[in-house]
C-alpha cells in the first residue's frame, strides 16, 4: 500500500499558503481628547436628556409658590440692590447649555482635532442652528403665562445678540424684545464688570425684576466666584446650598467651564501635556 502521508503533507502546505489573510493595515493613531466622552455622553445619552427634563419639570413645579411668596427672591445679597418686594417676577436663564445645546460645535472640534477658538465659535453662533434643551421650552413658556419675564443672561458677546435672538425665537422659548438678553459687554451703570463675570448684570436685573429662580451650568451663572479654585469654588456656593433645587437649578456640563481651568490653576498658557498632568493629579483614587 503506498502512503499517502507526504502528498496529504503536501496539500496542507498549500492549503496553509493559500488561506492565510493579508496582513491588516494598522488604525492610524488617534490623538486623545479630554472632550471626546463628555461630548459623546451629551449626544449619546438618554440620561442627559433625561436630567434636564426632570430640572425643568421640576422647577415648573415648584414656580406658583415662588411667585405666591412676595419675599422670594433668588438673587444673592450682592447682587440686590434694590428692594424686591414690589417689583414684577422673572425667571433668569444662562443661554449655552441652559437653553440651547451647542454640542454640534464641540463636535466640530473634536473631529478637527482643533481647540476653541472666539472665531469659530463665533460662526456657529451666527449659524443659528443650536437646538433647545429638554423642557426649557414648555418651562419659560409657562413662565411667560403667569406673568414671569424671562431674561437670558449669556456671556456670548454682545455683538451676537442679533443672531442669538434669532436662535432663541427659532426654537420657541419667550423672548420679549432685546431687551430679555444681556450678553457679554452690556454696559451696567455703576458697576465694573471683570473678565466674563455676570455680576453686573444680574445687578441690572434687581433694579426692574423680583428674580423667582435662575438656571445654568457654570457656578458663575448664580454668583460671583472670587477665587477659582476647587477649595474657592466650594466656599462660593456654600451658604446657598438650600438654595439648590429652589431657587437655583444647575444644569450638568462635562465639556467646557470654569471647574476645568481650577484643576490646572486656571493655566491656560502651559503645555497642554502639563494642563492634563494636573487634571489627572487632582483625580481622588479612596
Amino acid at each position: 500500500m503506498t502512503s499517502r502521508l507526504p502528498a496529504l503533507a503536501a496539500l496542507l502546505l498549500l492549503a496553509g499558503c493559500t488561506a492565510a489573510p493579508p496582513p491588516r493595515p494598522m488604525a492610524p493613531a488617534v490623538p486623545a481628547d479630554d472632550n471626546l466622552n463628555a461630548v459623546a455622553w451629551i449626544q449619546g445619552s438618554v440620561e442627559h436628556d433625561l436630567i434636564y427634563l426632570q430640572t425643568y419639570r421640576d422647577a415648573q413645579r415648584r414656580l406658583p409658590a415662588a411667585l405666591a411668596d412676595r419675599r422670594w427672591d433668588a438673587l444673592t445679597p450682592d447682587d440686590r440692590v434694590a428692594p424686591a418686594r414690589r417689583l414684577p417676577p422673572a425667571v433668569v436663564l444662562d443661554v449655552d447649555e441652559t437653553v440651547l445645546d451647542n454640542s454640534p460645535y464641540q463636535a466640530r472640534l473634536i473631529r478637527a482635532h482643533a481647540p476653541f477658538n472666539q472665531a469659530s465659535w463665533d460662526a456657529w453662533c451666527r449659524e443659528g442652528r443650536a437646538r433647545a434643551l429638554p423642557g426649557v421650552v414648555e418651562f419659560t413658556r409657562y413662565a411667560a403665562a403667569h406673568g414671569v419675564k424671562v431674561i437670558y443672561i449669556s456671556n456670548r458677546d454682545k455683538a451676537l445678540d442679533e443672531a442669538t435672538l434669532a436662535n432663541l425665537r427659532q426654537v420657541g422659548v419667550p423672548v420679549s424684545g432685546p431687551e430679555a438678553l444681556l450678553g457679554l459687554g452690556t454696559k451696567v451703570p455703576g458697576c465694573t464688570q471683570h473678565g466674563s463675570d455676570k455680576g453686573c448684570r444680574r445687578q441690572q436685573v434687581s433694579r426692574h425684576y423680583r428674580v423667582l429662580m435662575q438656571f445654568g451650568d457654570q457656578l458663575g451663572d448664580f454668583l460671583d466666584i472670587s477665587q477659582n479654585t476647587p477649595a474657592g469654588r466650594e466656599a462660593a456656593v456654600k451658604p446657598y446650598l438650600e438654595w439648590i433645587g429652589r431657587r437655583w437649578f444647575v444644569l450638568p456640563n462635562p465639556s467646557y467651564g470654569s471647574w476645568e481651568p481650577a484643576l490646572f490653576g486656571n493655566q491656560w498658557a502651559a503645555p497642554m501635556q502639563d494642563r492634563r498632568l494636573r487634571k489627572i493629579e487632582s483625580l481622588r483614587i479612596e
